[in-house]
């Protein structure tokens, strides 16, 4: 079994939520919803994979702040631990560069989508409910 490390963007511009679709070709949960985000690479700090995989998805840059939630899942023979950090939009408008599709919604309309995992839909329900 192995073990990886995965950072997610709860961006709020606005009073609204920025939530992403993975690409059809995409291996695990091909075009489901989630909150942004990506591997950390060795090495790499989380707070600084977030800015670059959010950059590489979407073309803006965001303030990375305080860690909202942390869960962990297994899939298949890998164990995740996903850190999903509060975010702000700094400069830029996104762009479908690495998602098929994305949308910022309002927090009432968070469980209309149809997420990759329980860890998103769990901090669907904790924003929610805060």
């Amino acid at each position: 079994m192995k073990q990886i490390v995965v950072t997610a963007a709860i961006i709020k511009n606005n009073g609204k939520y920025l939530i992403a679709q993975r690409l059809p070709d995409c291996k695990n949960a091909p075009l489901k919803w989630e909150f942004p985000g990506g591997k950390i690479e060795f090495g790499e700090r989380p707070r600084d994979c977030l800015k670059r995989e959010i950059k590489e998805e979407l073309g803006i840059d965001i303030s990375v702040g305080e860690i909202f939630e942390a869960t962990t899942h297994v899939l298949g023979d890998t164990h995740i631990i996903l850190l999903f950090f509060k975010c702000a939009l700094v400069t830029g408008v996104p762009q479908k560069l690495g998602v098929n599709d994305f949308a910022w919604v309002e927090k009432s309309e968070l469980t209309n989508f149809d997420y990759i995992d329980e860890s998103d839909r769990r901090v669907v329900l904790k924003i929610i409910n805060k």
